[in-house]
């Protein structure tokens, strides 16, 4: 529904946006629900601030959503943000706070993703998709960081074992509820 109002977002760029690459947002085809192993927004700002590439940028995704439900867009969708390798260039990243697996990323002992989504940041998360299906003719799949990026990495703790480099959004991310309200095809791995 083309004229439904669109969610409240907050601008907040990141202090490189004018070194990413630039991009035709009509050229979008795919979304990428993250969420940022994090406990809280102002840690994932900090996290997504962080220079990390020769070209003066970093990791993040292009709009963040707290458990509250506000949005914030750190970088436009006609920027290239890292947020999952190999698909950068065709999508747009949206990250919801939720601890993940924080702060211990790779131990295998510490692997369960067990802090719910809360109803609030689901309903912007769906806002927040309906509207970029709006604007965006071109936008027709979603896929979670786990699917997209399934390698696996040393474990921190056992150097014998291994545990998957990206879990998120996890075990608790509601895909049914979220499927049903968007015109978007989820991708298989």
């Amino acid at each position: 529904m083309p004229d439904r109002a669109p969610p409240r977002i907050a601008l907040q760029p990141l202090p490189y946006v004018a070194q990413l690459g630039t991009r035709v947002p009509a050229d979008i085809d795919l979304v990428v629900i993250h969420c940022t192993e994090l406990p809280d927004l102002a840690m994932a700002r900090t996290y997504g601030e962080r220079v990390l590439y020769d070209s003066g940028s970093g990791n993040s995704g292009h709009y963040y959503i707290d458990r509250s439900g506000s949005i914030v867009q750190y970088v436009p969708i006609d920027r290239v943000a890292h947020h999952v390798s190999g698909y950068n260039p065709r999508s747009i990243g949206i990250e919801l706070v939720n601890t993940g697996r924080y702060p211990h990323w790779l131990d295998s002992r510490h692997q369960a993703m067990d802090e719910p989504y809360p109803d609030a940041q689901i309903a912007a998360l769906i806002d927040l998709l309906q509207h970029l299906c709006d604007t965006l003719p071109a936008l027709h799949h979603i896929a979670g960081h786990e699917t997209l990026d399934t390698r696996q990495e040393v474990a921190s703790d056992d150097p014998e074992r291994r545990v998957p480099r990206k879990r998120d959004p996890g075990p608790l991310f509601p895909w049914p509820r979220v499927l049903a309200a968007i015109p978007l095809t989820s991708l298989a791995p």
